[in-house]
């Protein structure tokens, strides 16, 4: 049986506000830097980031490269964005990550000696900065590194590398890194996770403990229509071996009568495309403007969601939208989505293995069970920016007051 998704506390608008102006009196006076991985596209991380710079108005950025588009800049616009040495190296704003091996030595050449608080927000490297004795080093971990810890192989098979000595220099690079990664989490002074998910990886791969803060999701963008629905299910996300959107494809072209609209881009598109071909219920849009996207999660008979995510901020934004989740029961959905049958006002159900028969079989369970949009809504609203500042309140009101 799944664990039902907890909900977090603070459900109350007003004293989350409150929170957000107490903890900003609180730190107003601190020099801040924020750390972020690389700036290139708007995700998860980058909501997070959004928030911290709502938080530390008086922040400075640091980050490995900066490719972000100008109509995606958002809140980074106008900022002192300080970039790393690897900016300027050939073809990195095409091929940042090729880098990898060298962000240990990057991300510690910057200079942060003339700040009090250092926030970093990580998911490769950025937990590495360095820092002196006087500053206080607070990391925001969206999860441990993942390509150098528990998805080791799976990177390795992603990057199809079979030539022995090139897998043995990459093998040896990834155990120097995670070397590096182990050695950096003993110099951070206090972590968050995102996730209970991510916390317990966190103790298992740093031997640390984490304090959990949700993300923040954006509730207000995404309308709630309470019905009626159309026939077809979305899935939506950056098309990426991980997220596999294969294993969505694969099972509706064993349910023709059922349609599917795929949402998103990336270095799989090619080879999904190719796997869709034939399937008059399978449409893949690409990318597409927000505004479109959440249309389509409006009217969606049901998210399907197939990662095994650190937490996931899509299965949110379609509850916030009114719409039922189909998720894979592993990782951060079983924290964000109301597991049917096993919990009262559900929002979704689980499919307990990343097979074609688990996930048709848990799309069939989905139609038989009743879901309310007022419950998936009031759901998604339980991770809003506002319980997010909340939580960041309770977990970080007392530390900043001892260190500041």
């Amino acid at each position: 049986m799944h664990e039902p998704a907890t909900p977090p506390p603070h459900d109350d608008a007003s004293a989350n506000g409150q929170a957000l102006s107490s903890l900003q009196a609180a730190t107003s006076h601190l020099r801040v830097a924020i750390v972020h991985d690389w700036l290139v596209v708007r995700g998860g991380a980058e909501q997070v980031l959004d928030a911290l710079l709502d938080l530390f108005p008086q922040a400075e950025i640091f980050t490995t490269v900066d490719f972000m588009p100008a109509e995606l800049r958002g809140r980074l616009e106008g900022r002192r964005v300080h970039r790393s040495l690897i900016q300027r190296l050939p073809l990195a704003r095409r091929h940042y990550r090729h880098y990898l091996p060298l962000m240990p030595y990057a991300v510690e050449q910057l200079d942060l000696r003339d700040f009090d608080l250092v926030v970093s927000s990580s998911h490769a490297v950025a937990k590495g900065v360095l820092t002196h004795s006087e500053q206080r080093h607070v990391c925001y971990c969206h999860t441990p590194m993942r390509y150098a810890w528990d998805m080791k192989e799976a990177y390795l098979d992603d990057a199809g590398i079979r030539f022995p000595p090139l897998e043995w220099a990459m093998r040896y690079a990834l155990h120097r890194l995670r070397q590096w990664d182990y050695v950096t989490a003993g110099q951070v002074d206090c972590f968050l996770a995102n996730s209970h998910n991510v916390a317990r990886r966190i103790d298992k791969f740093y031997r640390r403990s984490a304090m959990v803060v949700h993300p923040p999701v954006d509730i207000e963008a995404f309308a709630f229509h309470p019905g009626p629905r159309d026939d077809y299910y979305l899935t939506a996300s950056r098309m990426v071996p991980y997220k596999r959107l294969d294993l969505i494809i694969e099972s509706f072209r064993a349910m023709p009568e059922r349609r599917l609209i795929v949402v998103g881009d990336g270095p799989e598109r090619a080879r999904l495309e190719r796997l869709a071909e034939g399937a008059d219920n399978i449409e893949l849009r690409g990318f597409v403007p927000t505004a479109d996207l959440q249309r389509y999660m409006t009217r969606a008979r049901g998210f399907v969601f197939a990662a095994n995510e650190d937490f996931g901020i899509a299965p949110l934004e379609a509850q916030a939208c009114g719409t039922p989740v189909i998720a894979y029961g592993h990782g951060g959905a079983l924290e964000t989505v109301r597991g049917a049958p096993h919990v009262s006002r559900p929002t979704g159900c689980f499919f307990d293995t990343q097979s074609v028969a688990s996930l048709c079989e848990a799309i069939a369970r989905f139609e038989r069970a009743n879901f309310a949009p007022e419950d998936c809504r009031a759901q998604a609203q339980r991770f809003g920016r506002e319980a997010f500042f909340a939580r960041l309140h309770d977990r970080l009101d007392d530390w900043l007051t001892v260190t500041a």
